[in-house]
């Protein structure tokens, strides 16, 4: 494809909000960054619709001197929105905002089996279909008549009007949509949401062009186009497709961030029932509609929680050298982190967190803490990526993917797999262009990871049989 007009990709993520500006054959020219934060609304915790929009508008005014031909959203996969004529009919809940008990337990009787959905039953609004249960519970008025639509999809009515619903945030952990059948689920079905959804697009549909006052307000040109979008996750996945090692191949894309997401490109068959529902695996949808064998923990969140700063210090390039020093002493002692410190989440979700043989001057010791977290999260990985089978390939990517402690550590404990960083960054927001163009390929090459000196399968072992012991 070749052209000069440009691609604008929005990225709505849980963390972050993130604009990024691209030309046609993959370069980016800019990049625009917001932090998120809830906002509770009658003792709720809701997504920021109204401030990330704001933000949003002044973003792309800054932009109008550009040839924008098309424009991509791109969003995490556990947000619902209402919609009436004049649009927000309320603010959407925040995943992350506790369902009242009885409410779950009401909720938790209509669910179809994990076979079926590829779902499992998840803490607070992680199931799309316990906020739409809960919303019809608090705002039953409204949502007689709401029209039903994904985050990411909301954000492409919000830029072109066109209200449409996609498979990928359907099919992301929500109990709406069943993956083998390529439809929503019995549940969906029998309470009348499937009705109440937006109609379905493809994630690389053109849903419209810029509504005509938001061209007017930002300068965009009118003709620009907006996509259906897809869930940030799977668009990281489709960026991966770009490489050759991957595209076509069995391979599994660890995409790191607020949530570590382990999705795994299968050349064998699928089989649900081989995957462990209450240990945070799940089937995602690709963007072509195939089923994903799945597995996460709340990685970015669990480091955060340790080193109290900016997950930037973990992964920062000139800390890693003095973090790699700081292992050796690590292994040799057996310090080592417990799952979990998101209970609920992940491989060990009734898991204790806690230090285990720690030395006494711990609190001082900045380095060997930040080490050490990242040795947890690659042990966490390891369990996690063994859930879902996974083999052969294994590509890490996002913010963490520079941490060398981690990625290194994780090559050491999986030592028949290849595992990869891409020098390519932006790979949520690369992905979500690759539906502009499928035949873009990433600038730049896989980085073969070297594994990590010393015995990490024997730090494995002692974190297993502690983790068992504390489970006993």
């Amino acid at each position: 494809m070749t052209g000069t007009g440009n691609t604008i990709v929005v990225d709505i993520g849980k963390t972050l909000s993130k604009v990024t500006l691209w030309t046609r054959d993959g370069e980016m020219l800019d990049r625009q960054v917001r932090p998120n934060s809830a906002v509770e609304i009658d003792g709720v915790r809701r997504l920021d619709a109204e401030g990330i929009g704001a933000w949003l508008r002044q973003t792309l005014r800054t932009w109008s001197g550009h040839p924008i031909e098309t424009i991509v959203p791109v969003a995490h996969g556990a947000g619902v929105v209402a919609l009436g004529d004049s649009g927000l009919l309320f603010a959407p809940f925040d995943y992350e905002q506790d369902i009242p008990a009885g409410t779950m337990a009401a909720y938790r009787v209509q669910r179809d089996p994990f076979v079926m959905t590829g779902s499992p039953a998840l803490p607070s609004g992680l199931n799309l279909g316990a906020q739409v249960w809960w919303m019809a519970e608090r705002h039953p008025d409204a949502m007689r008549h709401a029209t039903l639509l994904p985050w990411a999809q909301y954000w492409a009515w919000f830029l072109c009007g066109v209200a449409a619903s996609e498979v990928t945030s359907l099919g992301c952990h929500s109990d709406l949509w069943s993956p083998t059948r390529a439809d929503f689920s019995p549940m969906a079905r029998r309470l009348g949401w499937a009705d109440r959804f937006a109609p379905l697009a493809k994630a690389s549909d053109t849903l419209g062009t810029v509504r005509p006052e938001l061209a007017a307000e930002t300068g965009l040109p009118a003709t620009a186009r907006v996509l259906a979008g897809l869930h940030d996750s799977n668009a990281a996945l489709l960026a991966a497709r770009g490489f050759a090692e991957i595209a076509g191949n069995e391979a599994t894309i660890l995409s790191t961030g607020t949530w570590f997401v382990a999705m795994r490109l299968a050349t064998d068959p699928l089989a649900m029932d081989m995957l462990p529902e209450a240990r945070d695996t799940l089937v995602n949808v690709d963007a072509y509609g195939q089923p994903v064998p799945s597995a996460r923990f709340m990685g970015g969140r669990e480091i955060e929680t340790v080193i109290e700063l900016d997950t930037r210090r973990v992964d920062i390039k000139p800390d890693q050298p003095r973090l790699l020093e700081a292992v050796p002493a690590l292994l040799e002692r057996g310090t080592m982190m417990m799952p979990t410190l998101a209970p609920g989440f992940g491989p060990f979700p009734q898991g204790h967190s806690g230090w285990l043989d720690a030395p006494a001057e711990w609190a001082g010791t900045w380095y060997s803490r930040r080490a050490a977290i990242c040795l947890y999260a690659a042990l966490v990985a390891d369990t996690a990526l063994d859930l879902i089978g996974s083999k052969e390939r294994l590509l890490i990517e996002g913010r963490f993917a520079e941490a060398e402690v981690f990625v290194r550590a994780l090559a050491a404990l999986r030592p028949d797999t290849q595992v990869f960083v891409a020098n390519a960054h932006n790979d949520v927001s690369f992905g979500a262009l690759r539906l502009v163009n499928p035949q873009l390929t990433p600038q730049g090459d896989l980085r073969r990871v070297e594994p990590l000196p010393g015995d990490l399968a024997a730090y494995r072992d002692k974190w297993h049989r502690a983790q068992m012991k504390a489970a006993a």
